[in-house]
């Protein structure tokens, strides 16, 4: 035990040092153009600006391989890098941000796993599993977002429609239902006018909003903006037809949603609760499971456990599934 709680210093010292280093080679502060400060006065606002900058910069570069290399994967995997995923989700970070908020996770939770258990599997474990977590967030955060604004979209479209109709262009038009509408739609709305504003096409900047989006009824929209914009026609009647299309399917999805919102329920707390009881109990008492951990047979019938549960979870998740 001595040995461990020794080894655990020695690498909180380590860490500690590296941040200690890395802190002393940042880069001070560009001042360039502004005066020194004085003794007895307060910084200048600019400076500590500047210094934040630079600080972020310096996490910019220290992490910028790591996430070249994750966005090579990503790119293969699902067509989207990192800063792309954080645009679905709305979080304000650097990509190199992000993976230094992972490392963090990893190192934090694999210190405490080594010093609860020791060298073992639970100390990979936890360090791995907490730097999946950030990603998970994201991932939470990309769908309670799609689902927010699929459930604003018809109420856009009539917004936008009704602009149309009382004689706006479309850039008019999507400025006003920009400046009226609620987040997320006034978000990305705003931000197409602006990419407009700068010199970026109409086409490009509503591409650019189908990217960051990822929604089928609003890629719908734009094929149907597009198009009017090649051969011409209503386009105001079409985006009533739209909406109609799109708050019957609201409608219904609501419908399938608190049908089987037991059952979805249901599969989850059946799923999960044994998990949680069987981690709560070996956090608490380890040798609670040795038999099972060290016995051959007892690995044989986790495994199979473990295996039932996915495929119950996997069931009842294709069962209450319904695509609109």
């Amino acid at each position: 035990m001595s040995g461990q709680f020794l080894l655990l210093f020695a690498i909180v010292a380590a860490a500690g040092a590296f941040v200690a280093i890395a802190a002393i080679a940042l880069p001070a502060a560009e001042s360039d153009g502004l005066p020194d400060a004085r003794p007895g006065t307060l910084p200048l606002r600019g400076a500590t600006r500047s210094q934040a900058a630079g600080f972020r910069d310096q996490i910019d570069r220290s992490f910028q391989g790591i996430v070249d290399r994750g966005n090579r994967r990503r790119l293969r995997l699902t067509g989207l890098t990192l800063a792309e995923h954080l645009a679905r989700a709305d979080i304000k970070l650097r990509s190199s941000e992000f993976v230094l908020i992972q490392v963090g996770c990893l190192v934090a939770f694999a210190l405490l796993g080594l010093f609860r258990f020791g060298f073992g599997p639970q100390f990979v474990v936890s360090g791995v599993g907490a730097y999946l977590l950030p990603m998970r967030v994201v991932k939470y955060r990309q769908r309670r977002r799609l689902k927010k604004f699929s459930n604003q979209l018809p109420e856009t479209i009539g917004l936008l429609s009704n602009g149309l109709k009382a004689g706006f262009s479309l850039p008019q038009a999507l400025d006003s239902v920009a400046r009226n509408a609620t987040p997320p739609v006034s978000e990305e709305l705003g931000r197409v006018t602006r990419e407009m504003s700068v010199g970026a096409s109409l086409e490009s900047a509503l591409h650019n909003m189908v990217k960051r989006v990822a929604s089928d009824d609003l890629d719908l929209i734009v094929t149907a903006i597009l198009i009017h914009k090649s051969v011409g026609g209503n386009l105001a009647r079409v985006l009533d037809n739209i909406s109609h299309t799109i708050r019957q399917r609201v409608l219904v999805k609501g419908q399938i949603s608190a049908l089987t919102a037991q059952a979805r329920a249901s599969g989850w707390i059946i799923s999960l609760l044994p998990v949680g009881v069987a981690a709560i109990l070996y956090v608490i008492a380890p040798t609670y499971f040795r038999t099972l951990t060290t016995d051959p047979l007892g690995v044989v019938l986790l495994i199979v456990a473990g295996a039932s549960i996915v495929v119950g979870n996997v069931f009842i998740r294709r069962i209450t599934s319904i695509r609109v």
